[in-house]
C-alpha cells in the first residue's frame, strides 16, 4: 500500500534540509511531492557531495532527505518560470518551503499570494526564528537557530568548557517533523471546513521544545539547571560508565530507590542495598563521588557485553550501551524496530534511515532515490497539460530544463 497521504499532491521549494525534510517524510507517507529546483547548482544540498572533502559517487546526505520525489528545474526569476511555477501550486494541497518569506515576497510565492490563488492549500513554512519580531528575516541554519540562540548548546557546555557541535540537521529534521505533522493536521482541518492556511515552525522554536524539560523548570523557579557531570552525579543510578575496553553504557535507574537494590546485586555488592551510605536517594546523593569511584572500579573489570548479560538478569536493573553510528547500523534491534528502509535503486536497493513513524492500517511503500536534477520536468509539466512543443519552447528558451 501507498501510506496515508496518497493522492495528496505538494509542491516543495526547500533548500538544505529542513523543508525537504518535511517533503521527505511527506513523501515517505506516501504523497506525490514534487520538487522546484533552479538551473544551474540545483538545492545547495547537493553540495554536501563535495563538501564532504572526497571524490565521491553518491549524496546520501541529499538520498535521505529527497527520496521519493519527483524532481522539476524551473527558472522562478524568469515570469514564464514563475507562472509555471503558480500553476503547480494551483494544482497542489500542500506547499513547503524554508526560503525566507522575502524571498517568497519577492517570487510571488508568499502566504497571502499562494492562498488567494488556492484557497485549499496548506501552506507549510519553516523560517529560522519565527515570522514575526524583528529577527523574523534573519538569516539561519539549524547550528544557529536551533542549537545555540535556543540555549541547546549553553545547556550541554561543561563549566569551563567550549559549546559542543550538533551533528548535521539535528534541528532541521526536528523541524521538518514537526512541519509534515503540522501540515496533516491542517488537512484534516481541511476536509471539515473546506480551507487551507499557513502552518508554520521555526528552528527557534524547535529548539526551546527541545529544551522544554529545562526551560519549564527554569520559568518557574528563575534558575537555570545546571549540566550533570558524571562524577558527581547527584543520582548515580541514572549516569554512564565504562567498560575494560573503553565502551561506554548508560545505566537508567532514574527512579533511584527502586533500581539501586538491582544495580548494587549486579555489582556484587547486595551488602550496599542497606548501607548507611547508600540506602537512599539523600544518601547516595551525599556520598555520590565516593559511590561513582567504587563503580567506576568495579565495571572496569568485566566487558560490557558481560555485563549486559549481568544487567538483564535483574529485572528493575535497566541500561543502554553508547553506540556508535557503526555499532547502531549492526545493531539488530535497530533494524527490527524500522530504522532504515531500503529504496529502489534501479536493479538493487540501497538502504537510507527511515523517517521515524509507521501505519499498520496504511503501511508506506518506498518508491525511488532522490531525482537528478529536472528528471522529471517533462513528466510533471505534461501534467499541467504543456505539450511537447512548448515544453521544447521553455527549455529553449532557459526556462526549464
Amino acid at each position: 500500500m501507498p501510506g496515508p497521504m496518497e493522492g495528496v499532491k505538494v509542491v516543495e521549494l526547500g533548500v538544505w534540509i529542513a523543508a525537504p525534510a518535511a517533503g521527505a517524510v511527506l513523501a515517505d507517507w506516501g504523497a506525490d511531492v514534487v520538487k522546484i529546483e533552479p538551473p544551474g547548482l540545483g538545492d545547495p544540498a547537493r553540495l554536501f557531495k563535495s563538501m564532504l572533502g572526497a571524490d565521491l559517487p553518491f549524496n546520501p546526505v541529499f538520498e535521505n532527505d529527497n527520496r521519493n520525489k519527483r524532481g522539476v528545474v524551473i527558472d522562478l526569476s524568469k515570469p514564464e518560470g514563475c507562472e509555471l511555477g503558480l500553476e503547480l501550486v494551483d494544482s497542489a494541497d500542500v506547499f513547503l518551503s524554508n526560503v525566507r518569506m522575502a524571498g517568497l515576497e519577492r517570487m510571488g510565492f508568499d502566504p497571502e499570494a499562494l492562498l488567494a490563488r488556492n484557497p485549499r492549500l496548506v501552506y507549510g513554512l519553516i523560517s529560522g526564528y519565527g515570522i514575526e519580531g524583528p529577527d523574523a528575516d534573519r538569516a539561519a541554519y539549524d547550528i544557529g537557530a536551533y542549537w545555540a540562540r535556543s540555549g541547546i548548546a549553553a545547556a550541554l557546555t561543561q563549566p569551563g568548557g567550549s559549546p559542543p557541535f550538533q551533528r548535521g540537521g539535528m534541528g532541521d529534521h526536528g523541524a521538518g517533523m514537526t512541519l509534515a505533522g503540522a501540515v496533516s493536521a491542517a488537512l484534516y482541518q481541511r476536509e471539515k471546513s473546506g480551507k487551507g492556511q499557513l502552518v508554520s515552525t521555526s528552528l527557534l522554536r524547535q529548539g526551546i521544545h527541545t529544551l522544554s524539560f529545562d526551560l519549564s523548570l527554569s520559568l518557574r523557579f528563575g534558575l537555570d539547571v545546571q549540566l550533570g557531570e558524571r562524577k558527581s552525579m547527584f543520582n548515580p543510578v541514572i549516569n554512564n560508565y565504562r567498560d575494560c575496553d573503553g565502551k561506554w553504557f548508560w545505566i537508567l535507574g532514574l527512579e533511584g530507590d527502586r533500581h539501586w537494590p538491582p544495580l548494587a546485586r549486579a555489582t556484587g555488592h547486595p551488602e550496599w542495598i542497606d548501607d548507611p551510605r547508600f540506602c537512599s536517594l539523600a544518601a547516595r546523593g551525599r556520598n555520590a563521588v565516593e559511590l561513582i569511584a567504587m563503580l567506576d572500579e568495579i565495571f572496569a573489570t568485566k566487558t560490557r557485553e558481560e555485563w549486559g548479560r549481568i544487567f538483564d538478569a535483574e529485572e528493575d536493573l535497566w541500561w543502554a550501551p553508547v553506540q556508535t553510528a557503526s555499532e547502531l547500523l549492526s545493531d539488530p534491534q535497530a533494524h527490527a524496530a524500522g530504522g532504515f528502509v531500503e529504496v529502489p535503486d534501479g536493479a538493487a536497493t540501497t538502504m537510507l534511515p527511515a523517517t521515524p513513524a509507521d501505519f499498520a492500517g496504511t503501511p508506506c511503500a518506498q518508491r525511488f532515490m532522490a531525482p537528478e536534477p529536472g528528471a522529471h520536468t517533462g513528466e510533471v509539466l505534461s501534467e499541467l497539460g504543456k505539450s511537447e512543443e512548448e515544453l521544447a519552447a521553455l527549455r529553449a528558451a532557459g526556462v526549464i530544463a
